[in-house]
C-alpha cells in the first residue's frame, strides 16, 4: 500500500476498495480487473483508490493478503480443544468453505492469472507455517498426546486435502454441495483420529 489508513473513514475506504476488488477479480478475472472498475464498484473516486494503492498489482497484493488472513481465521475459528473431533472437522470444513464462497472465482484469479508481487513468497511461507501449526495442534489434541514430528506430515496432508477439494469445488461451482462438505469432514475426522 502507498500509505496506511489512519482514520476510521480512511480504513472504511480501503476496506471498500479491497472488497470491491476481490469481487471484480472473482467475477471477471485478471483480464477484466481495472482500477476504474474497482473504484466505481467501491463507490470511491479513482484518486481515492490511488491514494492507497499505486497500481492494480498493489491492490491485488492487498486482496491476496486478505484471502490468506480469511483462510487462517477460518482454521483458528474452528479450533477449540474442548470440541469433539466430529464437531471440529465439521466446523473447520464449514469455515473454509464459507471463506471461499464469498468470492468463489478469486482463488483461481489469484493463483492462475494475477501477477505475484515481490515479497509474496515470504508472506506465503509465513502463512503456511502458521496454517500448518494450527493443524499440528489439532492432530495432537485429537490423538491425545503432545505434538511430534509425524504431526507435520499429517498436517500437511490434511491441509493440502482441504485446500485441493475446496479450491476445485470452487472452480466447479460445487462449494454448496452438501455431499462434498460431508465427505471432506469425514476425511478430516479419519486423518485426525487416533
Amino acid at each position: 500500500m502507498r500509505k496506511a489508513p489512519r482514520q476510521a473513514r480512511s480504513r472504511a475506504t480501503v476496506e471498500a476498495v479491497i472488497e470491491a476488488g476481490a469481487r471484480i477479480l472473482s467475477d471477471h478475472g485478471w483480464a477484466g480487473f481495472t482500477t476504474n472498475k474497482v473504484a466505481e464498484a467501491a463507490g470511491v473516486s479513482i484518486g481515492s483508490l490511488y491514494q492507497y494503492f499505486p497500481d492494480k498489482v498493489a491492490l491485488v497484493d492487498a486482496i491476496r493478503r486478505r484471502h490468506l488472513e480469511d483462510s487462517l481465521a477460518a482454521v483458528h475459528g474452528a479450533s477449540a480443544p474442548e470440541k469433539s473431533l466430529a464437531r471440529f472437522a465439521e466446523d473447520l470444513v464449514d469455515a473454509i468453505i464459507a471463506a471461499h464462497q464469498v468470492h468463489p472465482g478469486l482463488h483461481r484469479a489469484l493463483l492462475d492469472q494475477a501477477p505475484v508481487p515481490d515479497g509474496y513468497l515470504d508472506l506465503n511461507d509465513r502463512f503456511e507455517a502458521d496454517y500448518l501449526r494450527c493443524f499440528a495442534r489439532a492432530v495432537a489434541v485429537y490423538r491425545s498426546r503432545s505434538t511430534d514430528a509425524s504431526d507435520e506430515t499429517v498436517s500437511l496432508i490434511v491441509s493440502d486435502a482441504i485446500d485441493g477439494v475446496v479450491h476445485n469445488a470452487a472452480r466447479r461451482g460445487m462449494l454448496g454441495d452438501q455431499a462434498v462438505r460431508n465427505e471432506l469432514a469425514r476425511l478430516v475426522r479419519l486423518c485426525l483420529s487416533a
